[in-house]
């Protein structure tokens, strides 16, 4: 039955939910501040909005069942303005009587032994991590109290179309493509969780639409876990290249970090590229089935989106996720 469904955010994640959503034939809604959106999928609309105005957030959800939110703030402004964003969307989820489903990752967990699941401790010290965790708090507050309806996702390190600032994100398949060094964090040589952003977007509308999702925590289903250079020297493979890898020391990055400002937001989370980082879905698998794009295929599509498919020798699979509705 189609039914209307408002996306917070444009970004990668956001786009990759109204793909989703469309691929199972619901109306989709996307609101962003520009009142624009590059790569629109067909079929979509967006409009212009502030999730501060709670007038034009009302019109803009006005008949949706589902509210899908899919911002952040930069890095740096996690503390004082994530939260907020937050709120603003209990507030409309509640006054449009939406489920709420919010896009999280696994900051919140903080450094921890073995593979984390759902019900690993959100106890992170670090401030993107402590802000995360208690973001979620304050989520599932509102779900107890009976304000809203809601569902979690949670994604490890995005990959992907559009995915730009990321541990493997363009600048690292970019690197790959040009011959220059591909630089990595920490040891590229532990087991690390990523998740192919489609594959969120696909989570993310499934959590929407099943009643099965109401109030549950579930981690985004990622391709059997491998090494972040077995990943690299895939996608060198798939592109015909003999990649470079340099990786960044703990210390590196902070001497780094002195000179770039931007860097400095991951000093803190280096401890995810310095022991085992890897997130269990079998919560999600057993509730909903799986829904992973095969790493190959994720990795050809990443590199296709970078640079025209005429340029590269890609042996993209024949298989299609288009059944999950991830295009």
């Amino acid at each position: 039955m189609t039914s209307l469904h408002l996306v917070l955010g444009s970004g990668p994640l956001g786009l990759a939910t109204a793909r989703a959503l469309l691929a199972r034939d619901h109306t989709v809604r996307l609101v962003n501040r520009r009142g624009a959106v590059e790569g629109l999928p067909n079929g979509a609309t967006v409009v212009t909005a502030d999730l501060s105005d709670a007038g034009a957030m009302r019109n803009a959800a006005m008949g949706a069942t589902a509210i899908y939110f899919c911002v952040q703030p930069p890095y740096h402004l996690w503390p004082t303005e994530f939260p907020a964003l937050q709120d603003n969307a209990i507030r409309l989820a509640e006054a449009a009587r939406a489920r709420l489903v919010v896009a999280e990752n696994l900051y919140g967990y903080g450094p921890v032994d073995g593979p984390m699941t759902e019900k690993t401790p959100l106890i992170a010290r670090t401030r993107k991590g402590s802000t995360r965790a208690a973001m979620h708090r304050a989520l599932l507050a509102a779900f107890q109290d009976g304000r809203i309806d809601m569902a979690v996702a949670r994604g490890a390190d995005f990959f992907g179309p559009g995915v730009t600032q990321a541990a493997l994100g363009a600048e690292v398949f970019t690197a790959l493509l040009s011959g220059a060094y591909v630089r990595v964090l920490g040891n590229p040589d532990l087991p690390h969780s990523y998740t192919y952003v489609p594959d969120f977007g696909t989570a993310m509308a499934i959590l929407g639409t099943d009643p099965r999702a109401s109030g549950g925590v579930f981690h985004v289903p990622n391709a059997p876990v491998t090494t972040t250079r077995a990943m690299i020297r895939e996608a060198g493979e798939i592109a015909g290249l003999n990649p470079r890898i340099q990786a960044i020391t703990p210390w590196q990055l902070r001497l780094l970090s002195l000179a770039i400002k931007p860097l400095r937001e991951m000093v803190e989370l280096s401890y995810q590229a310095t022991r085992p980082f890897v997130a269990d879905h079998a919560k999600f698998v057993a509730t909903f089935g799986d829904i992973v794009t095969p790493r190959t295929q994720a990795l050809a599509e990443t590199l296709a989106s970078l640079r025209p498919a005429a340029d590269l020798r890609l042996r993209i699979p024949v298989q299609s996720t288009a059944e999950f509705g991830a295009r």
